[in-house]
């Protein structure tokens, strides 16, 4: 697979809190899933480019994958998490993650969501507003 530079990340700092601190010194590895989330969460509901948008309804994570780079250990300074697109089919799309500071990459990680339907319990389409935003975060 040929990695392609990103046009656009969102940025997220995130704060390392002592109870993400496991009994070895250094952020758990299961707490790194929810800096993704609250990474996610940020891009997809609360990014300014949003304002006015409908927010992103019914997105499920059909997958995950993480590669740990570094420990990170509790600081005072956050980190950033960075997340583009890399992907966009008509049901899903995927994200590419980077947890670091301007030194250091602690985490790298890819996720897959599907739009998805409550009320059907189904897959659907992408809107044509999401894929509008979504391009604006996909890699070149």
């Amino acid at each position: 697979m040929v990695k392609r530079s990103p046009a656009k990340r969102h940025i997220f700092p995130r704060m390392v809190r002592f109870a993400d601190i496991d009994s070895l010194g250094h952020v758990n590895n299961v707490r790194f899933f929810d800096y993704l989330e609250d990474a996610r969460l940020g891009m997809l509901h609360i990014d300014p480019y949003r304002a006015g948008d409908a927010p992103f309804k019914g997105l499920v994570v059909a997958r995950h994958e993480i590669d740990y780079r570094r420990p990170l250990t509790f600081r005072a300074d956050p980190v950033n998490v960075e997340t583009w697109v890399t992907e966009v089919r008509p049901v899903r799309f995927t994200l590419e993650y980077e947890i670091r500071d301007e030194k250091e990459v602690f985490v790298t990680a890819r996720s897959v969501l599907v739009a998805y339907d409550v009320d059907r319990a189904a897959p659907r389409r992408l809107l044509e507003d999401e894929l509008i935003y979504l391009k604006r975060y996909l890699a070149e």
